[in-house]
């Protein structure tokens, strides 16, 4: 059986085609199992697997924890608002308590950059990564490219525009590693402020005009602004924001022809994206969603596949 050539799922940038390609296959099969009427397989009855939350999540947490529960491990939830992390509890003691219960499998989101990259080289368990910090979100951009092979049926030669907040979005790093892997042409498009100085040595260039970049794309992934990891003002109002990069069916109707809306979620809605757009036809928003949750549940299996019991 093929497996992965990474040991932990820290980031894209450590993945290589062919792990794209086998976690692409394997949530294949897993899309057909949960859309079964019984959408649970005992693949992973023997696993357990401790989902370590230390910034809040919703959606990706829920679609961990289903995935988890679709392949049958044992699950132990542990979010850092309610816990002794908030007595001043390191990571490392937290994590050490959790690995005592015997645990294989540990999915974590924290606000610091490279805290997944700090606990694999400390704990004896495979690491996924679920965000860290404005770094990386792996499994959100698998699932992107998922879904974008699944609509357009490559992502080889596509060109993918990512709109909004990339400063602070961990999803468009990963997005952008994952997208050039497998041989797509990417722009990001928001205003300068919000527009990271590194971008350009990463091969990605730079539209500050939201009409150019939507008439140059395929797909358009469309980011919230992220006012919680802001320290200062980047734009002068979110009203102002909205006219210059917001996506309304009008903006669509006048491309002349029709291109793939996406969004990580949340969506704010009237801000980055109106709703007659997030539910349109041209949207593969839903799609997103259950796609997370087969490709979260290909890399938990791939990944429990190298343990050894």
């Amino acid at each position: 059986m093929k497996q992965l050539s990474t040991a932990h799922l820290l980031g894209i940038k450590h993945l290589k085609k062919e792990d794209i390609n086998l976690i692409f296959e394997t949530a294949d099969h897993f899309k057909e199992v949960i859309n079964r009427p019984i959408k649970k397989v005992p693949s992973l009855r023997d696993i357990t697997i401790a989902n370590l939350f230390f910034e809040n999540s919703t959606r990706t947490k829920l679609s961990f924890e289903l995935a988890e529960k679709r392949l049958s491990a044992d699950i132990i939830n542990f979010s850092a608002s309610q816990s002794s992390v908030k007595k001043g509890e390191t990571l490392i003691d937290t994590v050490n308590n959790i690995l005592s219960m015997k645990v294989d499998i540990v999915v974590m989101r924290h606000p610091n950059v490279g805290a997944s990259m700090f606990l694999s080289k400390h704990v004896d368990a495979k690491i996924i990564n679920a965000g860290d910090g404005a770094h990386e979100h792996p499994t959100q951009a698998l699932l992107d490219s998922y879904s974008i092979k699944e609509k357009l049926g490559t992502v080889k030669g596509k060109k993918i525009v990512i709109i909004g907040d990339i400063l602070h979005s961990r999803v468009a790093l990963s997005n952008i590693f994952a997208l050039q892997l497998q041989g797509a042409k990417v722009k990001v498009c928001g205003p300068t402020t919000l527009i990271p100085k590194y971008i350009s040595s990463l091969g990605v260039e730079v539209e500050t005009n939201l009409k150019k970049a939507l008439a140059w794309c395929d797909v358009a992934n469309v980011l919230r602004v992220q006012h919680e990891r802001m320290d200062l003002n980047y734009f002068p109002s979110i009203r102002e924001y909205t006219q210059l990069f917001g996506i309304n069916k009008e903006v669509l109707d006048s491309l002349g022809k029709k291109i793939v809306i996406m969004h990580p979620g949340p969506i704010n809605r009237g801000v980055e994206i109106t709703s007659d757009v997030a539910d349109s036809n041209q949207s593969i928003i839903l799609n997103q969603v259950e796609n997370g949750v087969a490709i979260r549940m290909a890399v938990i299996y791939l990944l429990a596949q190298q343990i050894k019991k």
